[in-house]
């Protein structure tokens, strides 16, 4: 972070791979192992949301992680845990796009509809 401190992007797109990497490395074995992981890449993203301070980062990551979690759909349905994960976050990014500019408000709903 201390590097990227002037680079929001930067800091953004690192963190983005990040978790890519470790939604990659999800345990499908099993669906208790799912949430687990889940659990833990959301602690995680929401450290850095922390460090960042930044609104738009918060929907970027968040809109981000709603993604590489649909993927697992199916388990989505299985597990009323992970509906109600997914639901908090969509509506933790829903909350969060009001308190921004007109324009963004217009460009990451775009970006969220896809996930509703």
């Amino acid at each position: 972070m201390l590097f990227e401190a002037d680079d929001e992007q930067a800091y953004i797109k690192s963190v983005k791979l990040e978790m890519d990497e470790m939604f990659a490395g999800i345990n499908k074995s099993n669906i208790y192992f799912v949430k687990k992981s889940v659990r833990k890449i959301l602690k995680i993203t929401n450290k850095f949301i922390k460090y960042s301070g930044k609104k738009t980062t918060e929907v970027e990551l968040l809109i981000h992680f709603c993604f590489k979690l649909k993927v697992y759909d199916d388990m989505i349905v299985k597990s009323l845990a992970m509906q109600n994960m997914y639901s908090r976050q969509i509506q933790k990014i829903k909350t969060t796009i009001k308190s921004l500019h007109e324009d963004l408000q217009f460009d990451y709903a775009n970006e969220l509809n896809p996930l509703l």
